[in-house]
């Protein structure tokens, strides 16, 4: 994640004054204000989501006798707001636009139409938040309000390309859960929101608070913004076609094995090239790259619930040495084995 301490702007909260630049912890003593925005169509879990994270350092706060971290507001230009798959919220007036504190708007598939929610998006032009947080196609009305000119941002993977190719002014990264590029934040689809919701608590208030709400939410750790939205072998398209389908188990059963396409081919007895053809077609990635996915998770496993040494580690999810799993965890989570451990370790 980058951040730009030259994005630095000054909050006003009651009677007293806040410096926050996106990153830095909240001064002790301020409660932050957070306008989440609600329209007709949004996905119901890019507000609840971010909501129950921040309503959860209100509860760690409150246990311990402090006043709340974030005042919570939904505004719609509705009173009933019926979300994307149905569920109804309740919202207070859009009033006057944000000037300050934190400024959330969600997505859904409405977000992303090219004409749709016109009055949000001429409101949304008029805000000034002192930081924005965007979660998923959210960022469509962000950018048509133009809150992400020259941003780097990321968005869901299944509409990222077309964010990029309809405005020209942003950086998309593709991959991302989330990413922070000053006092904009903005994350890839759903459930990410609550992963960029997290991140946000812990520059505020440290990453003891951040962890402790993500016990609550029985999450298994909270992940990097880097972290490909197609983080794990669940999430890793499981083929209709039988034949790939047992591929498939085969180098999840054993990721450090060789796994050459042209035995792969054989035992189905196939063409290399057209065993190749079918595997993307059934899953969306090569045999090489399914396979380097499988290698990281399996590091990233043994990193967080093992103390074995790098060398070891690599060896075991197949990627080598310590200075192959360095280079895979850099160019792919930004990040090194070592702070990977020091942040997640289960021990």
């Amino acid at each position: 994640m980058s951040t730009e301490a030259s994005d630095a702007v000054s909050l006003s909260v009651g009677t007293a004054s806040l410096r926050h630049d996106g990153s830095g912890r909240q001064a002790q003593g301020m409660v932050e204000r957070v306008t989440v925005v609600a329209f007709a169509g949004m996905q119901s879990l890019d507000v609840t989501g971010p909501w129950e994270v921040m309503a959860g350092a209100n509860r760690y706060r409150a246990a311990r006798g402090e006043h709340p971290a974030y005042d919570l507001r939904l505004a719609g230009a509705e009173a009933e707001v019926v979300s994307e798959s149905g569920l109804v919220m309740m919202a207070t007036a859009l009033g006057e636009p944000v000037r300050a504190g934190t400024l959330v708007v969600p997505g859904g598939r409405a977000a992303a139409a090219e004409d749709g929610h016109a009055d949000l998006v001429a409101w949304l032009r008029e805000c000034r938040p002192t930081r924005l947080l965007s979660i998923c196609s959210g960022a469509f009305l962000c950018a048509r309000a133009g809150l992400l000119s020259g941003r780097r941002v990321a968005t869901h993977w299944s509409v990222s390309r077309d964010l990029g190719r309809r405005f020209s002014d942003l950086t998309v990264d593709h991959d991302a859960l989330y990413v922070h590029d000053g006092p904009v934040w903005t994350s890839g689809g759903v459930t990410a929101g609550i992963d960029l919701a997290l991140a946000v608590v812990a520059a505020d208030h440290g990453a003891r608070v951040a962890q402790q709400i993500a016990r609550w939410l029985v999450m298994f750790l909270h992940r990097p913004g880097q972290q490909t939205q197609f983080s794990g072998p669940v999430w890793l398209e499981r083929a209709a076609e039988k034949r790939v389908a047992a591929v498939q188990r085969a180098l999840e059963a054993d990721p450090t094995a060789t796994h050459r396409v042209d035995d792969l081919a054989a035992q189905l007895a196939m063409s290399p090239r057209h065993f190749q053809r079918l595997f993307v077609r059934e899953t969306g990635l090569t045999v090489g790259r399914y396979l380097a996915e499988l290698r990281l998770e399996a590091a990233k496993r043994l990193l967080v619930q093992s103390d074995l040494g790098l060398d070891a580690v690599a060896a075991r999810a197949g990627l080598g040495s310590a200075e192959s799993l360095r280079r895979v965890f850099g160019q792919r989570l930004g990040t090194t084995p070592g702070a990977f451990r020091a942040r997640f370790s289960t021990l």
